[in-house]
């Protein structure tokens, strides 16, 4: 019994060291911007309260709140959060959570750029898709960033306002960033 014991605990203290022996890096003023261009308007909106994590193993989470989206027009924040679109009230955060499939080309020991491709579950509206996208991991004096551009396709997402297709694109432009203690 005492055997049986010690294994267990020996395999806790393992696997607990596991877990401890990468790196995690955090922001909670992450941004997030999206732009959506037609012939009758462009709309753009930024969200700097993003909540992000990294590890040097390449584990990556970004999470925020949707009514933290703020426009020029503040008719258009109105309309964004309304129950024609976002449904903010009902579902107030989206979030990613992946992986960063090359994490071990990225030198967190040396200034660079690094290309990455991260892949894994963007969720909007309570609706959770798989999402790739190309990204970069900038090391600068020892400081971390990380900046990714990509679209989503609107109906992907449950968001069919009357104006899709028309004032709003069917497909947005996200752009994210972070910049990691």
């Amino acid at each position: 019994m005492i055997k049986k014991i010690f294994l267990i605990g020996l395999l806790l203290v393992i696997v607990n060291i596991g877990l401890f022996a990468q790196k995690v890096y955090s922001t909670k003023v992450g941004q997030i911007k999206f732009f959506s261009t037609t012939a009758t308007e462009d709309i753009d909106a930024v969200n700097n309260q993003v909540d992000s994590k990294m590890t040097d193993k390449g584990q990556v989470m970004f999470a925020l709140l949707i009514k933290g989206f703020v426009f020029e027009n503040e008719m258009m924040q109105e309309h964004f959060n309304g129950k024609d679109y976002m449904q903010s009230d009902k579902f107030p955060k989206a979030e990613f959570k992946g992986v960063i499939t090359n994490m071990t080309t990225v030198n967190f020991a040396k200034d660079g750029a690094y290309p990455i491709m991260a892949t894994g579950d963007l969720m909007i509206r309570g609706i959770s898709k798989k999402q790739s996208a190309a990204g970069l991991i900038i090391i600068e004096k020892g400081k971390i960033k990380s900046k990714s551009t990509f679209k989503i396709k609107l109906k992907d997402y449950g968001i069919t306002g009357k104006d899709i297709g028309s004032v709003i694109s069917n497909d947005i432009k996200i752009t994210v960033e972070a910049k990691y203690e």
